[in-house]
């Protein structure tokens, strides 16, 4: 049962928020833990809509592995070091879950069981690795690997984004003059230029139509522009297999398709190095990252090796025969499992990864800057032209 409430911390705070609770009474001794004197408290429903569930940012998650793996390090008690950590943090609902955690720990669960609670907070990776930690002692190492993971994830959003960026940017500024020069400079000019009493290149025929259409009849332009949407739609809803063919689609882009491929493949093989460094089994590290790598068709590829390996194959020779890697990175594969290092051999191939993705990503940037800038003095150049061609040509013929 969920609970809207309003409290008061040590300093005379209001607070209010919602947690989860299965009375009032247990939800003012959860308040309690977290430093809250409980004022009044409602049941509600749970919030389930879209845009009402609460999101940790992966930063969150940064600082709560590093001081985890810092404190676990030095000795200090798994509950004490959760305590300390839900003192320190500042955002509420993230400190609400980091008590959920205590509290479930002091029923007996594990860390990892009780983090499965949370799977929005928590991923189905994140819960097996601590599993794995927990059960080889080796916890503290992997945070300090879980922290590394999340930092690289943090910084290839951050470059896909700066890739992204400027493209949305130009692109959105050659929209808008386009649609000011369409709607208000065209129809000033048209009037003057029709009535100069000259045959008008077509060029200008088709501007002049064109800015009639986006002023006296704009839901044509809706209709245009609604209609790859429509199409999208229908082809989703009309298509079993709608996910499948447009994930394998993504990956057939020209220029982005290739980076996007790389993306999947450098986050699979970062994880797999992780899980199987922290002793998950390999098939069982292949099915948890069937629903990591984000691409139902690079899921279907990871679910053909795993029928492989189950059946004897070795990695290598399985990941070749579904052609996921390039013969290098196979190459790699196959010294790691000769040598009983795939983790390394995993590590390597990861690395491999991030430098090529974060190079093609640079590649693409440089050229879609002057791309862009082309485009824009290009369509810019045609309507200029368009409008002041006409004026231009009886201006010369005018005699002085």
């Amino acid at each position: 049962m969920q609970f809207q409430y309003r409290a008061i911390d040590q300093s005379g705070r209001h607070n209010r928020g919602r947690l989860e609770a299965s009375n009032v009474v247990d939800l003012e001794a959860r308040l309690t833990r977290l430093g809250l004197d409980l004022i009044d408290a409602k049941a509600v429903r749970a919030r389930t809509g879209l845009f009402n569930k609460q999101k940790i940012a992966r930063s969150e998650l940064i600082t709560f592995s590093f001081h985890m793996e810092q404190l676990t390090r030095a000795g200090v008690p798994l509950l004490e070091a959760l305590g300390d950590l839900r003192d320190s943090l500042d955002h509420g609902y993230f400190r609400e879950i980091v008590a959920n955690l205590i509290e479930d720990i002091e029923g007996g669960k594990q860390m990892s069981q009780a983090m499965a609670q949370h799977p929005l907070v928590f991923s189905n990776v994140f819960v097996n690795l601590i599993q794995a930690g927990e059960s080889s002692g080796r916890l503290p190492e992997v945070l300090k690997n879980l922290v590394e993971t999340l930092k690289w994830q943090d910084e290839l959003s951050a470059q896909t984004r700066k890739l992204l960026m400027y493209p949305l940017f130009v692109g959105s500024i050659i929209l808008l003059v386009i649609g000011f020069l369409l709607g208000w400079l065209v129809p000033k000019l048209a009037g003057f230029i029709q009535n100069m009493q000259q045959e008008l290149p077509w060029n200008t025929k088709l501007l002049i139509t064109l800015s009639h259409i986006l002023t006296d009849q704009p839901w044509i332009v809706g209709i245009v522009l609604a209609t790859p949407f429509l199409l999208w739609w229908a082809w989703k809803v009309s298509d079993p297999n709608y996910q499948l063919r447009a994930d394998r689609l993504k990956l057939r882009l020209p220029y982005l398709g290739p980076v996007l491929e790389k993306i999947v493949l450098a986050r699979f093989a970062n994880y797999f190095a992780l899980m199987y460094g922290a002793g998950i089994a390999i098939l069982e590290s292949i099915q948890i990252l069937e629903g990591v790598v984000d691409n139902t068709f690079m899921a279907q590829g990871l679910r053909e090796v795993r029928g492989q390996i189950s059946e004897g194959q070795g990695v290598a020779s399985s990941f070749e025969r579904v052609r996921l890697f390039p013969p290098l990175v196979i190459r790699m594969l196959r010294v790691g499992e000769s040598t009983g290092a795939l983790d390394n051999a995993l590590a390597n191939v990861s690395y491999f990864y991030n430098r090529d993705v974060k190079e093609s990503i640079e590649r693409i940037q440089a050229m879609i800057e002057p791309t862009m800038t082309v485009v824009l003095g290009f369509l810019l150049g045609s309507v200029m032209l368009s409008v002041l061609g006409p004026i231009y040509d009886l201006l010369t013929k005018i005699k002085f």
